[in-house]
């Protein structure tokens, strides 16, 4: 089992779930479009999540929520870079949420950290940019296209696939120079997913975990919390969330990316004195 991970400038270890806390520069994120934007925003709520706890800070410039409209990579660079800038000089670890090739290559050469991609590296020359680096990346599934991604998702054995894709782009990394130690992998809860496949790849996350690799897991105030609670909105849902990242845990996830830092820090600390 992978004890530690190697990102960037981090050797962070595994022997407890990391909280990756998450900073939206964008104006049309589900959960917080829109609140941390500007630049003043977005780093006092960076500083608010390591405040709270948070062993990484995860910075996205596009959102990926279903039907979310694609940016430039000049767009995404103009909201992204000025953050990074300034954040890098913090010394905690860095994640840039992002599938396209220059962008990483521009938070790289900064210095970041991991690469945070949904589309698991598959982009022209991104497995080279990482691979060119000693920044971690995690490794994503999804289904289709953010824009129509949840029009018609379909698999015969969402597990099955879900992990069978894993762990092919893991080794593909792995082949393109990226060690072991420097990769996380993530099931992509609602990307090209109904409910009920979220449900059988939630289920099914110890045998993930313990067959393919550290995991990642985000479903922190996912629609898919937003069902079971019956059509809560997403900033209702942090009770839920943390519930849900409480089980991740359990199940054996490397890393939690939430919006409630503090709240799921605190479990997390309950949980590993408490249970059985």
């Amino acid at each position: 089992m992978q004890t530690m991970l190697h990102a960037g400038r981090f050797r962070l270890s595994l022997a407890r779930p990391l909280v990756m806390g998450i900073v939206n520069v964008t104006p049309d994120s589900f959960s917080d479009g829109g609140r941390y934007a500007h630049l003043d925003a977005a780093l006092a709520h960076a500083c608010r999540l390591l405040d709270e706890g948070a062993d990484v800070l995860d910075i996205g410039g596009e959102s990926t929520r279903p039907g979310a409209i694609t940016v430039s990579v000049e767009e995404e660079l103009a909201r992204v870079m000025p953050v990074l800038r300034e954040l890098v000089s913090w010394q905690v670890p860095l994640s840039i949420d992002t599938c396209k090739t220059d962008v990483m290559r521009a938070a790289l050469d900064i210095g970041i950290d991991l690469v945070n991609d949904i589309a698991a590296l598959e982009a022209s020359g991104a497995l080279e940019a990482v691979a060119d680096s000693e920044a971690a990346v995690c490794l994503m599934h999804k289904q289709g296209v953010p824009q129509s991604m949840q029009a018609e998702p379909h698999y015969e054995d969402v597990v099955t696939e879900v992990g069978s894709y894993l762990d092919q782009r893991r080794e593909q990394a792995i082949v393109a120079g990226i060690a072991t130690e420097r990769i996380l992998l993530d099931p992509g809860f609602g990307f090209g997913k109904t409910f009920a496949h979220n449900a059988a790849l939630f289920k099914a996350l110890p045998v993930l975990c313990r067959q393919s690799g550290p995991m990642l897991i985000g479903v922190s105030r996912k629609s898919m919390l937003g069902q079971i609670l019956n059509g809560r909105l997403a900033d209702e849902r942090d009770p839920a969330s943390v519930a849900a990242a409480l089980l991740a845990a359990q199940a054996g996830a490397a890393v939690l990316r939430v919006h409630a830092v503090r709240d799921t820090v605190d479990a997390l600390k309950v949980w590993q004195v408490l249970q059985p």
